[in-house]
């Protein structure tokens, strides 16, 4: 068991937008004064690292690697429950680089004991982490993404490497080509979520599973600034900077935001999850917390 939440972040110090493998990246806007960027990028990883531990979180941080710029995501680098790592497996070749830097970081976790067990996922399926399977700690189960970058068969590896129960929900847009760009579930079993990024089938099956009252929708321009794309510790909520109208949705149900500008970052399509990648979440913590 770990005494606080634990983060896995990377420095990003290498980071830079320079290919376009979803619709938010945008090269020319970097280019325009990669500099000032690069400098913006340092300034937004250190103020994240910062409400993180404010938050009484600790944060392990990987070294950056040149030519790997996407390595500031580690929320794709693996899913991480009851200390066992399922490695992530990239559909597109600008971020395979990054599956052996992960893997060796991983590995160095579990040579100091944060981590128990390292999988690798069968030949001929994509699935990119945490962003694509999320825990929810107040219904016990992990939300799988699948469409874009991960393989419908992702959700039965997930299913069985740990013994969960797993709710597949297909994405229909390139813009949310990650779950997590578009599904928070929050403290208390409220969901945070973009409806539209998803296909019919899987909007019901969210109303199904999710009552209405715990259903929070983000609007376009809610999820266009990647509020959705949240780290949530108890009633504290770590977000890009959000529009009044979030700020007083999540208000009204008891959550603190934590805003950081997160600006640099979003030009590649990510922002606070896609940035953080937590590994002390366990199976056993709604059951622990119950018996206290």
């Amino acid at each position: 068991m770990f005494d606080k939440p634990l983060f896995l972040m990377t420095d990003p110090d290498h980071f830079e937008v320079f290919y376009q493998i979803n619709p938010w990246m945008s090269p020319d806007a970097w280019r325009a004064d990669p500099d000032a960027a690069r400098a913006a990028a340092k300034a937004a990883s250190a103020d994240l690292t910062r409400r993180l531990r404010q938050l009484g979180a600790e944060v392990e941080m990987i070294p950056p690697v040149r030519g790997l710029p996407d390595l500031v995501f580690p929320a794709n680098a693996a899913i991480v429950l009851d200390r066992r790592v399922l490695l992530a497996r990239f559909r597109h070749p600008e971020r395979q680089g990054e599956e052996a830097v992960f893997a060796a970081a991983f590995q160095s976790l579990k040579d100091r004991g944060l981590i128990d067990e390292i999988v690798i996922l069968p030949q001929g399926v994509f699935q990119e982490g945490a962003g694509d399977a999320i825990w929810d700690a107040d219904r016990d189960f992990f939300w799988v993404g699948y469409g874009p970058r991960s393989s419908p068969r992702s959700a039965e590896v997930i299913a069985e490497v740990f013994a969960q129960k797993v709710v597949a929900l297909e994405l229909a847009s390139e813009r949310f080509y990650h779950l997590d760009t578009c599904f928070c579930p929050l403290a208390g079993g409220n969901v945070l979520f973009y409806p539209p990024a998803f296909t019919p089938a899987a909007l019901a099956e969210i109303h199904r599973r999710v009552p209405e009252a715990q259903r929070i929708e983000a609007s376009d321009e809610e999820a266009a600034a990647f509020c959705v794309n949240a780290v949530n510790v108890g009633t504290q909520i770590v977000m890009a900077k959000a529009p009044a109208s979030l700020k007083a949705k999540l208000a009204s149900r008891g959550y603190h935001l934590c805003e950081v500008d997160l600006s640099p970052f979003m030009l590649s399509g990510g922002a606070a999850y896609c940035m953080t990648l937590r590994l002390d979440r366990s199976s056993t913590e709604r059951a622990v917390q119950a018996a206290e």
